[in-house]
């Protein structure tokens, strides 16, 4: 056997077992003792791409297209094209995928339709969905699936049918749409379908997850995709992505210290091949420092953030929130939520507007934001949407005045958050919760939805909020006592059980011009002229 013959044979195993740093090795080992076939070309190319050297990948396809066109094979060369598309777009090379999309057509000018012909109507559907065009997306990767259908090319119906499912949902068909792509992960997660397509389809589905707030469908795609990429250690193209999602849902689950870890390992592992995706892995570090009170850390990671194209709101905006700085806030989160029309994305947006409008004494904004954030969740039937639209319009209530309505809803939404095991939403709505409490005179229960949020607060690593709740429980008791020292309260508990100064002087072992003197402090502090008006002072504040 030849040295090309069992390189060869060796770089086949490699791909055939995922190994793909090891298939590129030995592929290419073969094709320097002579030049590879086009289909061991087509591996090669391949497994260049899922090991993340794509400047290897994009040579070998236009040399197996070259090699093709050469042999007069048209349909195999305009297929190569198509994957140079495919992989061009990734890259973010437009004016080059477009170059490669208009040669494939033309090779396919007056030919009989062919599998070939639908996957060049994936590029043109994901471009009218991007431009939000949503019934030519749906249309196109319609025809395309008729065409994998026909031609029994698993791969083409897969794409299609997973760029129908993301028109459904921004057409706000989001049960259709989430049954379809759940009926494609099928094939995905029974792996009947290439790697490539693979990776693509699981991140896609997740991301629609994650659009429409459905967290449980995203928590199990995303375990099944952290299964897919960790049975490919060199994999590259879609494991970032992979590390971005977890990031996002252990952030949830307030496991924040393993989440910031994922969504920094995810950045360097995207950073390997530099794409748009970097922008999401710098996002989600920066929310996670901007939860744990590292606001430089945070200011730096929404920046970069925004330099590989990802909008750093609303994040940015709830950093100059905390930072004090309201009006910055406000004009940053209406001007993004102005400029955003497409109402899923809006979901992500109109719980920020409404926290920072009632921050900016805008109540009026932030009736508005939260009746439109209602009126969402209804449509969508997202638990964790609801839960939104709870805490907004509870929020909303108790800046109205509606004390008793705000508990109703900020209870609602404490008990989705409780089922979802998303512990910081919860404590955020215990300390409106303690609120409410305060404004309807129920002093004893708000101390208690203060003192619970503290300690979530505290356990989670969320300083910013930590230090607020253990302000407005400090506040709560000021306000309780009156502003009395520890030994006026003492002495005024006395006054309510009925005791006489002698006697008070002589249970605290005090004289009784020191008792008296108290006393006199005790009516000055709480605008009061007699030991009954004492008594039921102490009694209606709960001190005793």
């Amino acid at each position: 056997m030849s040295a090309q013959t069992e390189a060869r044979a060796r770089g086949r195993e490699s791909f055939s077992r995922r190994a793909w740093a090891d298939a590129v090795a030995e592929l290419s080992a073969a094709d320097r003792e002579a030049p590879l076939e086009p289909e061991d070309l087509d591996r090669l190319a391949s497994a260049a791409f899922l090991a993340g050297r794509d400047a290897v990948s994009i040579e070998v396809w236009e040399r197996a297209h070259r090699e093709l066109l050469a042999r007069g094979e048209v349909l195999p060369a305009a297929r190569c094209a198509g994957r140079l598309v495919f992989v061009l777009l990734t890259a973010g090379e437009l004016a080059r995928a477009g170059g490669w999309l208009a040669r494939a057509r033309r090779l396919l000018e007056d030919r009989p339709e062919c599998a070939e012909q639908g996957y060049l109507l994936v590029p043109e559907a994901f471009q009218r969905a991007v431009a939000g065009d949503w019934p030519a997306a749906y249309a196109l990767g319609g025809r395309a699936a008729e065409i994998g259908e026909r031609f029994a090319d698993l791969d083409l119906v897969t794409l299609a049918r997973n760029l129908q499912g993301r028109a459904l949902i921004g057409q706000g068909r989001i049960t259709e749409g989430m049954t379809l792509l759940d009926e494609m992960m099928v094939a995905v997660t029974a792996g009947e379908v290439s790697e490539i397509v693979a990776g693509s389809v699981y991140c896609s589905v997740i991301e629609a997850c994650q659009e429409v707030l459905d967290l449980r469908r995203a928590q199990q795609w995303t375990a099944a995709l952290t299964h897919w990429c960790d049975a490919q250690p060199d994999l590259v193209p879609f494991s970032g992505h992979c590390l971005v999602h977890r990031a996002e849902i252990m952030q949830l689950h307030g496991a924040w210290p393993d989440a910031l870890e994922a969504a920094e390992q995810a950045g360097r592992r995207l950073m390997q091949r530099p794409q748009p995706a970097v922008g999401a892995a710098f996002y989600q570090q920066a929310e996670l420092h901007r939860l744990r009170g590292a606001f430089a850390e945070a200011e730096a990671a929404y920046h970069e953030a925004s330099r590989w194209g990802r909008e750093p709101q609303p994040g940015l905006a709830r950093l100059r929130l905390a930072q004090g700085q309201v009006g910055a806030a406000a004009a940053a989160i209406r001007r993004v939520v102005e400029a955003t029309p497409n109402r899923i994305a809006r979901t992500r947006l109109l719980p920020a507007l409404v926290e920072i409008m009632l921050a900016a004494e805008d109540v009026a904004a932030a009736r508005a934001a939260a009746d439109e954030l209602a009126e969402l969740a209804g449509d969508l039937d997202a638990p964790l949407l609801r839960a939104l639209a709870a805490h907004a319009h509870g929020a909303v209530l108790l800046r109205e005045g509606e004390a008793q309505a705000a508990v109703g809803a900020l209870r609602g939404a404490w008990t989705v958050w409780q089922e979802l095991e998303v512990p910081y939403e919860a404590a955020r709505a215990r300390v409106l919760i303690g609120l409410a409490c305060r404004q309807l005179g129920d002093e004893e229960s708000a101390a208690m939805e203060l003192d619970a949020a503290h300690w979530s607060f505290g356990r989670l690593g969320a300083l910013p909020e930590q230090a607020e709740a253990e302000s407005l429980s400090r506040a709560a008791a000021a306000e309780r006592t009156g502003g009395l020292t520890a030994r006026e309260l003492e002495v005024l508990r006395l006054v309510a059980a009925g005791m006489t100064n002698r006697m008070i002087a002589a249970d605290l072992v005090l004289s009784e011009k020191t008792v008296a003197r108290h006393v006199s402090n005790i009516f000055a502090k709480l605008g009061l002229s007699s030991r009954a008006a004492a008594t039921a002072y102490a009694y209606e504040h709960g001190l005793v």
